[in-house]
This record gives C-alpha cells, sequence and structure tokens, in this order.
C-alpha cells in the first residue's frame, strides 16, 4: 500500500475584496448611484442595486441601466463616470474599516503575504490603497476592469494567488457580498465574511466559513486554524 503525501495546509497569503472590506463605504455607493442615475433620469429601486453588491460595474450598468443609455455612451464609459461621483464624495471622509490597520500590522509581523481582490476598477483600488494609506501591505492589486470575469467567477481570487506565487490553499479570503463569496469558494479558497454591507443572517446563508463583525473580531491564530481545519 502506498502512503498518500499529506497536504500543506499552511497559511501563507491574505486575500481581501475592497468595498465592505477595506473600507465599509455601502451608503457613499449608494449616494454616487442615486446622483448618477439622477444625471441619466433612470430610477432603479435600491433594492435592485442590492443584489448586485459585489459584481463587476459593466455587469451593473448592464442590468440597470437602459440599452439605449448602454449603446450611446458605452458601458464601460458608464462605470466611470459613476466612479468618478463616488471618488469625489467619498475623498474627504475615507477611513479604513475598524480594526483594518492593526490586523494588517498583525500580519506584516507573521509574514503573511497580503493582495486586493476586487471586481472594482483600478482607479477606485488605487484611490483606496492612498486614501487609506495602506499600499505597504498588499504586494499584489487585481482589478475588475483587468480580468475577463469578474465575481462570482473566481478568475479575480485565482490570479491574485498566483501573482502572490501562493496555491489557493495557502490563502483566505476577506468578503463581504454573495459574489466575492461565491468567487472565493470556487478558487478553492475559505472565506471570512465581514457582516459590513450585508447582515450576519443573510451571510449564513452563503458558503462563509466564518462571519466576522469587523476586523477587530480577527486574528491571525484562527485564520491558520481555519486554513488547517
Amino acid at each position: 500500500m502506498t502512503m498518500g503525501v499529506a497536504p500543506d495546509y499552511m497559511l501563507r497569503g491574505l486575500l481581501f475584496d475592497m468595498d465592505g472590506v477595506l473600507v465599509n463605504n455601502l451608503e457613499v455607493h449608494r449616494e454616487a448611484f442615486a446622483e448618477f442615475f439622477r444625471r441619466y433620469n433612470v430610477k432603479p429601486s435600491f433594492g435592485d442595486l442590492s443584489r448586485l453588491f459585489g459584481k463587476g460595474n459593466d455587469d451593473i450598468m448592464g442590468e440597470l441601466m437602459p440599452r439605449e443609455i448602454v449603446e450611446r455612451v458605452g458601458i464601460r464609459e458608464l462605470g466611470y463616470e459613476k466612479e468618478a461621483i463616488y471618488r469625489e464624495i467619498y475623498a474627504p471622509t475615507i477611513t479604513p474599516q475598524p480594526g483594518l490597520l492593526e490586523f494588517l500590522a498583525e500580519s506584516e509581523r507573521c509574514g503573511l503575504r497580503c493582495a486586493v481582490g476586487s471586481s472594482g476598477y483600478r482607479a477606485n483600488v488605487d484611490f483606496v490603497l492612498d486614501k487609506c494609506d495602506i499600499r505597504r501591505y498588499f504586494e499584489v492589486a487585481v482589478a475588475g476592469d483587468e480580468v475577463t470575469r469578474c465575481k462570482p467567477a473566481p478568475e479575480i481570487y485565482l490570479t491574485a494567488a498566483a501573482k502572490l506565487g501562493l496555491e489557493p490553499s495557502e490563502c483566505v479570503v476577506f468578503e463581504d457580498a454573495e459574489a466575492g463569496i461565491e468567487a472565493a469558494k470556487r478558487a478553492g479558497i475559505k472565506v471570512v465574511a465581514l457582516a459590513t454591507t450585508f447582515t450576519r443572517d443573510f451571510l449564513q446563508n452563503t458558503d462563509a466559513d466564518i462571519i466576522v463583525d469587523d476586523f477587530r473580531d480577527v486574528n491571525v491564530d484562527m485564520l491558520r486554524r481555519l486554513v488547517e481545519a
């Protein structure tokens, strides 16, 4: 009988979604969408919007904006316009998620490598990393306008892990939305869900492995146990 080699389940990397994870920005996005829709005289409900959180802007615009406007302006251009409104609104008040800075410092001391994996545009990723002064903690950032398929497809997280030189099984993902949780699980990665954008009750019906309120509830030891489980 041939003995199998035990798998190496050591935690080496952390992959962070951006919206609702690095920053708690749900209400800012709602405000930006409201202004954006006002400009085009479009009136989707915020219930329609909420079910799309975590997906890429191209997907959101394709579902919420009338086809005539999409064809006239361009789906990517609409997304860029909306996100410019978001950054203008958020710039004066943006702050990191509670506990994030302390957790990033702990992760750095423990030698864990970090990446951002967001369905948001590169301009938004750069905006958050720079305004929150956290870029130094992240070796890699993968944005939604740099991949073929956004969440819930696994491409963003598979790409982020590969750019860190790590296997998906060596990483943990931090997410807040169902689409992102699905993306991580399809990539074969354990998921910690933050109850920022959605409630704990909602997240309990997803495939998240752990649910927390924010990073004050997270430490490296618990993540090591999660990966080793």
